[in-house]
C-alpha cells in the first residue's frame, strides 16, 4: 500500500483513492491541459474535503510525476514529451512481459466477462471521432491487464510509468501525428489477440502480445514526432 495512505482510516482511505483516481484521470485525458494551475481551494470544495487529504492526493499526483508544486506559487499539470520518456516507454516493455512470469493470475470469470466488454467498447467505437473515449478505453484495458498479476510491486511501478506515458498518446492525436482509426484497429487487434491467449489460459502470451503493441505503439508516436 502506498505510504501515504498507511495513516487514514478505511472509509477516508475510499475517499482518498476516489479523489486520486478522478484527478489522475482529468490529467491523463488532458481535462487539465500541460500547465493548468490547480486549485486547492475549487477542489476541496468540489470534493467536499478540507485541504489537507486533497494536499496527499497531489503530493501521491506529484510522485507520479503528473504534477509539479512550486513553493509560494501553487500546483501545476506537467508536460510530457515523447524523447523525454524513452528510457521509461523501454522499462514499460520489460515490466509488460514480466506481468505474465511474476505471480501470474489466471482471469476468474469476472475479468473475462470485463475483457470481453472492453473488446465490444473497441469495436462500438469505431467510428467515434472523439479521441478522448478511446484513450479511457485504453486505460481501462490497461487497468484490467493489471489484474493479471498478483504481484504488487510490479502492479505499483507497472502503474507508475503507465500514467507517466499515457498522455503521449492523446497529446500525438491532437497534433494529428498519429492517424486516430488506424490506432484504434491496432488496439482492437490488442484486445482480441490478449483475449485469445487468455481463453486458453497462456498468461505468457497475453503478456508478449502487450509488450509488442507497446513497443509498435511507442514507434508509431516516434516516428511522428520525428516527422
Amino acid at each position: 500500500m502506498n505510504a501515504q495512505t498507511d495513516d487514514i482510516t478505511p472509509g477516508a482511505r475510499g475517499r482518498f483513492e476516489r479523489m486520486h483516481a478522478e484527478l489522475r484521470n482529468r490529467i491523463c485525458l488532458l481535462d487539465y491541459a500541460p500547465g493548468t494551475r490547480l486549485s486547492e481551494e475549487a477542489l476541496a470544495a468540489e470534493f467536499g474535503v478540507s485541504r489537507t487529504p486533497l494536499r496527499r492526493v497531489l503530493a501521491r499526483l506529484e510522485g507520479e510525476g503528473l504534477v509539479q508544486s512550486v513553493h509560494g506559487v501553487g500546483t501545476f499539470v506537467t508536460d510530457v514529451e515523447i524523447d523525454e520518456l524513452g528510457q521509461t516507454y523501454r522499462l514499460r516493455l520489460e515490466l509488460a512481459e514480466l506481468t505474465g512470469k511474476l505471480d501470474p493470475v489466471p482471469p476468474g470469470p469476472e475479468l473475462m466477462t470485463e475483457f470481453e466488454k472492453l473488446l465490444v467498447r473497441a469495436r462500438k467505437l469505431s467510428r467515434e471521432a472523439d479521441p478522448k473515449p478511446y484513450a479511457q478505453l485504453i486505460m481501462d484495458f490497461f487497468l484490467a491487464a493489471q489484474r493479471l498479476t498478483a504481484n504488487e510491486p510490479l502492479r505499483e511501478i507497472n502503474e507508475r510509468l503507465y500514467v507517466r506515458t499515457t498522455r503521449i498518446w492523446l497529446k500525438s492525436i491532437f497534433a494529428a501525428r498519429i492517424d486516430l482509426a488506424e490506432e484504434m484497429a491496432v488496439f482492437t487487434r490488442e484486445v482480441e489477440d490478449v483475449l485469445a491467449a487468455l481463453r486458453i489460459g497462456d498468461l505468457h502470451a497475453a503478456s508478449l502480445i502487450q509488450r509488442a503493441h507497446i513497443s509498435m505503439s511507442f514507434e508509431r508516436m516516434r516516428r511522428g514526432t520525428a516527422g
